[in-house]
């Protein structure tokens, strides 16, 4: 499981506090050093990958379907 890219959930909590209305003053700032670790928490029960290890599975991914598409043609080409 992949810890959350500190950067993005950085990027994430701002966007989130940027989005209250201004009238919240302090409570935004209070808001925003809490509810970065509610997110980090949030996020770390979640079963996530990097993008880098989606890209990895997808070309096993791809490699195999290319695999069973030649062996379908090679079982087709016995039957025929």
């Amino acid at each position: 499981m992949a810890r959350p890219d500190l950067k993005t959930l950085d990027d994430l909590t701002r966007r989130l506090v940027d989005a209250l209305p201004d009238e919240l003053g302090a409570a935004r700032d209070d808001l925003r050093e809490r509810l970065r670790p509610v997110l980090e928490a949030q996020l770390a029960r979640m079963d996530l990958v990097t993008r880098e290890e989606f890209e990895i599975q997808k070309r096993v991914l791809e490699r195999s379907r290319e695999k069973l598409e030649q062996l379908q043609q090679r079982l087709d080409a016995l039957d025929g």
